[in-house]
C-alpha cells in the first residue's frame, strides 16, 4: 500500500469527445538549432512590475531535450497503432479511454502518431514516431538534468540542448514511472548553470510563478502565471498532488521547470488539461516537495524505494460509515491484508478503518498510499485504526514495496451499493470448481442474482464470495443472514459485507430496510 498531505475535495474534470488529458510532452515544429511565497495568512503581494530578471537569470538552466526511439518489433504492435503498440499516454496505460483519446488527436491533430509525448518532426517506418521532444532543468554544475520519464522512456538515444546552442549527449540515471520523473547525466568540460528545489508546501493558490520551457520546438519560452490549485487528483497514479496553474503550458514544456519569485523549483510541469492539444489555462505539475526526494534518490541509487503495508484498502462513503458506526466518511478501510505482510503482522485485520498514520491524519485512502510509499523500508509506524466503533493503536514495520511481479501493490478500490436479493449457498467442491474459485476461500458464495433486482444492480455476480458480514467472519449463508438480522435489531441502515471477486476483495454495504 502507497500513500501524503490531505487534499482538498474537487470535482474531476470530465473527459468528453472534445476533451483530453495531454502529455505536455514533445511536438516539434522546427529544427532545435524576488520575492518568497508567502505563508498562510501573509498579506498579499503586488504582481511584480517585471519577471525579466528572474527569467534572464534562470533561462540558461533550462534544456531541450530530444529523445530518439528505434521502430518496435511489428510482433508486437498494436493493431490500431501503426507501427507499435507501446506508446500513447503513459500515464494511463490501462485506461479503457485509451484507444478513444489516441483516435481523437489523430482526428484533432494532423500528423499524430500515437502519443504527443513521442511525436517527432520526421515519422519513422509505418508512421511510428521515432522522436519525442521536451523540457528539462539542470540541478547539479555537475551536469543532472531533470526531466519527465514520459519525455525518454524507451528511448535510445537523449539529446540535451543548451541555451547556447551545444547539444550533448545524455545518460538515463533512472527513471520513476510512478511519478512520471527521470533523471539525466551529461559531461561537459565546464560547470553548468544549474537551480534548486524550493518549498512547494509554501506556495498558496493565488501566487504568482514562471514556467520555462520548450513548447513546440520553441526553446527558451517564458511564460508566467499563478497557482490555480493545489492537491489536484487526474487519476494518473498513485501519488498524484499536483499544482494547477495558468500559466501557458504545452506540448514540449514536459519536464520544464516552475519557478516561485524566489526563483526556487517548486514544481516540474507535466501534463495540461485541453480540449484541442493547446493551451486552455489548466496545466499540471509535480510538486518539488514529492519530487525532490524521488530525484535525490535516483541520483544516488538509480531507483526508488518505497513503503508498503500489504493490504487493499478503499474510500469510506457515507453507507459504510453509517454501517461501522462512525460519526464521519473518513479514512481508509481496509478491504483486504496480505498474508505475512507487514499489515497482518502487526495485526491489522479486514475491516479496520485507518485514520491516523505515523501521526498524520487519514482523510482518504490517497493520504494513506502516499504517507506509506514514504516511509523508508524497515522503520516502524504508528497506525490508529477503528475497529468495533473503538480506535485501536498499532505498531507496523514497514516493509519495500516489490514490483508488481513479486509483489501485489496495494490498490484503492470504489465501493459499491448493495441490497438484499442473492441466492447464497454453502462453499463445497462442486461450486469451487463451477466458478474458479481458490481453495483457501471460504464462505456463503453467490449462486443466483435475480435479474433487475437490488443485487443485480448492486453489482453482484454468482461466483462471488461473501467472506465477512457485520465484521464477523462468514463460514455459510447462515452467518449471512444473522449479520442482517443483528443489523435490523441494532437499527442500522446497512449491513457490511466483504465481497471477494478473482482474487481482489471489496466491502459493500447492503440497505437491510
Amino acid at each position: 500500500m502507497e500513500a501524503a498531505m490531505p487534499k482538498p475535495t474537487v470535482p474531476k474534470p470530465t473527459l468528453s469527445k472534445s476533451t483530453v488529458f495531454v502529455l505536455a510532452a514533445g511536438l516539434l515544429l522546427t529544427p532545435v538549432g524576488p520575492a518568497a511565497a508567502q505563508p498562510s495568512g501573509a498579506p498579499a503581494r503586488e504582481a511584480p512590475a517585471s519577471f525579466a530578471d528572474l527569467a534572464e537569470a534562470k533561462l540558461p538552466s533550462v534544456v531541450t531535450i530530444a529523445a530518439s526511439s528505434r521502430p518496435p518489433n511489428r510482433q508486437t504492435a498494436r493493431s490500431d497503432q501503426p507501427g507499435g503498440g507501446d506508446g500513447p499516454f503513459s500515464l494511463f496505460p490501462d485506461s479503457p479511454l485509451r484507444d478513444f483519446m489516441e483516435d481523437l488527436l489523430r482526428k484533432q491533430i494532423p500528423n499524430f502518431g500515437g502519443g504527443l509525448e513521442r511525436r517527432g518532426p520526421e515519422p519513422g517506418p509505418q508512421g511510428w514516431p521515432g522522436k519525442s521532444l521536451g523540457s528539462g532543468f539542470i540541478i547539479d554544475p555537475g551536469g543532472y538534468v531533470v526531466t519527465n520519464n514520459h519525455v525518454v522512456e524507451r528511448a535510445d538515444t537523449v539529446e540535451v540542448t543548451l541555451t547556447d546552442k551545444r547539444k550533448l549527449q545524455a545518460k538515463v540515471v533512472g527513471t520513476d514511472p510512478k511519478t512520471d520523473l527521470a533523471l539525466l547525466k551529461v559531461e561537459s568540460d565546464k560547470p553548468l548553470p544549474a537551480v534548486h528545489w524550493g518549498d512547494s508546501t509554501g506556495m498558496r493558490v493565488g501566487d504568482w510563478i514562471l514556467a520555462i520551457g520548450n513548447p513546440f520546438g520553441l526553446g527558451g519560452t517564458v511564460t508566467a502565471g499563478i497557482i490555480s490549485a493545489r492537491a489536484r487528483d487526474l487519476g494518473a497514479g498513485p501519488y498524484d498532488d499536483f499544482l494547477q496553474t495558468d500559466a501557458a503550458i504545452n506540448q514540449g514544456n514536459s519536464g520544464g521547470p516552475m519557478f516561485n519569485l524566489k526563483g526556487e523549483v517548486i514544481g516540474v510541469n507535466t501534463a495540461i488539461f485541453s480540449q484541442s492539444g493547446g493551451n486552455v489555462g489548466i496545466g499540471f505539475a509535480i510538486p518539488s516537495e514529492l519530487a525532490g526526494p524521488v530525484i535525490a534518490e535516483l541520483r544516488d541509487t538509480g531507483r526508488v524505494t518505497r513503503g508498503w503495508l500489504g493490504a487493499s484498502v478503499q474510500p469510506v462513503g457515507p453507507d459504510i460509515a453509517s454501517a461501522l458506526g462512525l460519526t464521519e466518511p473518513t479514512g481508509a478501510l481496509v478491504a483486504e491484508v496480505s498474508n505475512n505482510g507487514p499489515a497482518a503482522k502487526a495485526g491489522v485485520e479486514s475491516g479496520d478503518v485507518v485514520t491516523e498514520y505515523a501521526g498524520k491524519p487519514v482523510q482518504e485512502p490517497h493520504d494513506l498510499t502516499r504517507m506509506v510509499a514514504r516511509t523508508k523500508p524497515g522503520d516502524t509506524a504508528r497506525v490508529v485504526v477503528q475497529r468495533d466503533g473503538k480506535p485501536m493503536t498499532l505498531e507496523v514495520r514497514v516493509a519495500e514495496l516489490q514490483p508488481p511481479s513479486q509483489q501485489a501493490e496495494a490498490q484503492q478500490q470504489k465501493p459499491g451499493e448493495g441490497q438484499l436479493g442473492l441466492t447464497l449457498a454453502p462453499m463445497t467442491s462442486e461450486l469451487r470448481k463451477q466458478f474458479s474459485l481458490d481453495t483457501d476461500i471460504n464462505g456463503a458464495v453467490v449462486v443466483e442474482v435475480a435479474p433487475n433486482s437490488p443485487a443485480a444492480r448492486s453489482g453482484f455476480e454468482p461466483g462471488d464470495v461473501i467472506t465477512r458480514a457485520g465484521q464477523q467472519p462468514v463460514e455459510g449463508p447462515d452467518d449471512v443472514t444473522k449479520a442482517v438480522e443483528a443489523a435490523r435489531k441494532s437499527n442500522k441502515d446497512s449491513v457490511l459485507l466483504l465481497r471477494r471477486r478473482e482474487g481482489s476483495a471489496l466491502f459493500v454495504p447492503l440497505p437491510v430496510g
